[in-house]
């Protein structure tokens, strides 16, 4: 299993090292789909996509393995996660350079931006918390307990409640965010790690790597509904129409699952190790970081065909919320 850095050895086809895997975080409703902001591991930056083009546009440098992102709610700011700085980069996406980096604690990893209040929330993958930031990124506010390695992050759209998978604990956290105390956890498949919410906040899924399949949660009642059969290490879902779309990083494919059966619809395969995903706001497209391949391949969403493959700089994660 993989750690807050991947190890270049733990692609497809070679052995795996390194102690633990990664999560990934979703906001449900994603932005324009004009560009695609990827944090590439390897090459230590935050690479800048048109998505209609195909090509890099720009390139941020941010050294210490960047791995998560969020954006502001305005789409103008994006946050990284540096888990061998340890510490948050916060990014003018005009001026396209770094304008603040707060020294975190720990293993910052997984990702999400409050839609309201602007909050920053940043999992610390070692200390089964949750550090509060300032929307500006110049201040640690507080701390949140969670359960064990936290991953993946969302958060409700009315800004009131986050969920938070709980990687060595099976489970996802539900928070209040008026209040910053975990109210309940909730157990899900082995190992969750990417946590999606629908665009109501009333569903979230999380992709469980171990037990490979999807947890559906109610979030109102507060329960798991359902488990969708996934390929071999699921790392996170989009959502896109009346589908859930899931990315099988060791499979080298993309699972598709109806919404309302819970059912498989069909696997598609895109490039090596598949890991950050997520959808257009037209929803007709999913765009997907292959880590291994150096790549982002976009999917048509009505005919599950891989449309376009674009090279990217070495080792992209798309690590949370990535397009705009």
């Amino acid at each position: 299993m993989n750690g807050p850095r991947r190890n270049r050895a733990t692609r497809k086809g070679r052995p795996r090292a390194g102690p633990l895997l990664f999560a990934l975080t979703l906001i449900a409703t994603p932005a324009r789909a004009d560009e695609a902001l990827v944090t590439a591991q390897g090459a230590n930056v935050l690479t800048i996509v048109d998505l209609d083009a195909g090509n890099v546009v720009g390139q941020v440098a941010i050294d210490g393995a960047p791995a998560g992102i969020a954006l502001s709610p305005d789409r103008k700011t994006a946050y990284v996660t540096r888990p061998e700085g340890p510490s948050l980069a916060v990014v003018d996406l005009a001026a396209r350079t770094v304008t603040a980096t707060l020294p975190l604690p720990g293993g910052p990893l997984g990702i999400a931006v409050n839609p309201k209040s602007g909050a920053v929330y940043v999992a610390d993958w070692y200390g089964s918390r949750i550090f509060v930031v300032s929307p500006d990124g110049s201040k640690l506010e507080t701390e949140i307990q969670v359960g064990a390695s936290p991953s993946g992050i969302a958060v409700t759209p009315d800004g009131a409640t986050i969920l938070v998978a709980n990687r060595e604990g099976d489970s996802v956290s539900l928070i209040d965010a008026a209040t910053a105390t975990e109210t309940l956890k909730i157990p899900v498949g082995h190992h969750p790690f990417g946590i999606t919410l629908d665009e109501t906040g009333a569903r979230a899924y999380t992709a469980n790597v171990i037990s490979n399949d999807v947890s559906v949660i109610d979030v109102a009642a507060r329960r798991e509904l359902g488990r969708v059969t996934t390929g071999e290490r699921p790392y996170v879902v989009a959502l896109a129409g009346n589908r859930g779309f899931v990315t099988d990083q060791y499979s080298g494919t993309v699972t598709v699952f109806n919404l309302q059966s819970l059912t498989n619809v069909a696997a598609i395969e895109v490039g090596d190790h598949p890991e950050g995903i997520a959808a257009t706001r037209d929803g007709r497209s999913l765009v997907v970081a292959n880590w291994g391949s150096n790549t982002l391949s976009v999917i048509d969403a009505t005919t599950l065909k891989v449309t376009k493959d674009i090279t990217v700089p070495d080792g992209p994660r798309a690590f949370g919320d990535f397009l705009r």
